[in-house]
């Protein structure tokens, strides 16, 4: 029996392309808002004796996870032999630990939450910083998917004589891995923060660099701070207009805009719905499921 792929509001579009990627039947779910604000979930889809995966990126997990919760318990009561969850963009990963007395470790609460509620989850690139596999907090199998192989392959196909470059120490293995896909050059910059929109880049000479075009590659952009002063580094230094490619766009207007201005173009995947979205990942997404691909036992 075909696999059932059903969207969560505003992720029609990607759930269409997982879809036909993988053979799937699309599902229909109707969902609206009280007018105190709860939410109405009702599924139009005979879910009795299939697999369902609901697609649902988490980029405003606060707005969506009682909707999200009762879709997956609402599957599971009407017969769905399994319940998973496609979540492009995976949140509650940035508060790791208590870095201050009193704060609420949120990644390892959110894990529990979607440990209980499905059987599997996948998602792409999620940021793992002190983590070392997504198994050190969810109890339900996950699949880790990567994107830097399509990254790679579409800076390639679009940018003349690239130089990758990662922002930061962090970056460093994922931009190598993207350099060397390519047989392109790589830079990493040192990076430190000093608070969630103050950074600071040392000083790296790139001079050497001023016959490619700098690509700045990063899982996550969403204030936007780090490439922008990234950015006025390498034109400071002559080198041309750089691009920038990262994995999920958390950008908002007035972040787009900016990162327009210092960058030749503006490029992400498709994990959460953005204007600058030019990287489809329905394809890995697909071959993921088919092969009910999943990350090793811790």
């Amino acid at each position: 029996m075909q696999r059932l792929i059903i969207a969560l509001p505003g992720n029609e579009a990607f759930a269409d392309q997982l879809a036909a990627a993988c053979g799937a039947e699309r599902g229909h779910l109707e969902t609206r808002r009280f007018p105190d604000g709860e939410s109405y979930v009702r599924l139009h889809s005979d879910v009795a004796g299939r697999a369902v995966d609901l697609v649902c990126t988490l980029a405003r997990p606060d707005e969506q996870l009682a909707m999200l919760l009762f879709t997956a318990d609402c599957a599971r009561e009407l017969g769905a032999t399994e319940v998973n969850l496609v979540a492009p963009y995976l949140a509650y990963m940035r508060q790791d630990q208590r870095f201050n007395p009193g704060e609420a470790v949120s990644s390892l609460t959110f894990a529990r939450v979607l440990s209980a509620h499905f059987d599997a989850l996948l998602t792409v690139d999620p940021h793992l910083h002190r983590y070392p596999a997504l198994s050190s907090l969810y109890t339900i199998p996950t699949a880790t998917l990567h994107s830097a192989p399509l990254l790679a392959d579409w800076i390639a196909a679009n940018v003349e004589r690239p130089l990758v470059v990662g922002p930061d120490g962090e970056s460093e293995q994922w931009a190598s891995a993207i350099a060397s896909r390519i047989g392109a050059p790589c830079a990493v910059l040192r990076k430190t923060r000093h608070g969630d929109r103050e950074v600071e880049i040392e000083q790296t000479d790139l001079g050497g660099y001023r016959d490619h075009t700098p690509v700045l590659v990063d899982d996550i952009a969403s204030s936007g701070r780090t490439l922008l002063v990234a950015a006025r580094q390498m034109l400071a230094q002559g080198l041309r207009r750089p691009e920038c490619v990262v994995v999920h766009a958390l950008l908002a207007d007035e972040a787009h805009a900016a990162l327009r201005q210092a960058f030749a173009r503006v490029t992400s995947t498709d994990a959460v719905a953005h204007p600058s979205n030019r990287i489809a990942l329905a394809p890995l997404f697909a071959q993921a499921l088919l092969e009910g691909r999943r990350d090793p036992a811790a």
